[in-house]
């Protein structure tokens, strides 16, 4: 069976009748409604399209196998370049005053931009003071390390030359102690001896001291 053609119109549609209208016997056609999209190439954009999905279209209360999209898609496709347009519009706005706009304009946008390059030169004269400034209280912290660290040094080469000389100290006495023991033994064993020659003598003819 050949069905007929149908054609669609383009964005908007809009079919008043709410009633579904019988091409065949097994096509139905569902009327649809979508707002009109105005032309970008006004200097304002303040009406925001939204974006229609088109297996959900609006003032369709079901979806049928016989449901048709291009509709649809044409208003997303439309939307889709009215935004481009006011992107375009936007960006081009950014630098048509500089060169092109009037006199004022001209001297606003000078303004602004020597504003903003001061802006620029005082919040990197502010970093460079904020730099400057923590890098003098990290010196002055490695400073007082140093110092600390020195001081710690000093007072542990004290205490080791202290025990040093403690320890020579008390070699010193033992040594000294060690030699007068040593020469009271020589002396105590000359005594000694000098009392049995005394008594038993070796030396009868005395040639001997």
């Amino acid at each position: 069976m050949k069905l007929p053609p149908v054609r669609l119109n383009s964005t908007p549609v809009s079919i008043h009748q709410f009633t579904p209208v019988r091409q065949s016997r097994y096509l139905m056609v569902t009327p649809l409604m979508f707002p009109r999209i105005s032309s970008a190439s006004e200097p304002t954009f303040s009406q925001s399209v939204p974006r229609l999905d088109p297996l959900h279209p609006p003032r369709v209360p079901k979806r049928t196998v016989s449901l048709e999209t291009p509709a649809v898609h044409h208003h997303n496709h439309q939307r889709a370049l009215v935004m481009q347009r006011k992107e375009h519009y936007r960006y081009h706005q950014t630098w048509r005053k500089p060169f092109y706009g009037s006199c004022t304009e001209r001297e606003d946008y000078k303004s602004d931009v020597r504003q903003q390059l001061k802006r620029q030169m005082e919040e990197k004269r502010e970093e460079h003071m904020h730099q400057l400034a923590s890098r003098a209280e990290e010196a002055e912290f490695l400073q007082e390390v140093g110092r600390m660290a020195l001081s710690r040094e000093r007072q542990q080469m004290i205490q080791y030359r202290q025990a040093m000389s403690y320890y020579r100290d008390e070699n010193k006495k033992l040594m000294e102690q060690s030699w007068r023991d040593r020469a009271l033994i020589r002396s105590l064993e000359a005594v000694r001896e000098r009392e049995l020659l005394h008594h038993n003598p070796i030396n009868w003819s005395g040639t001997l001291k």
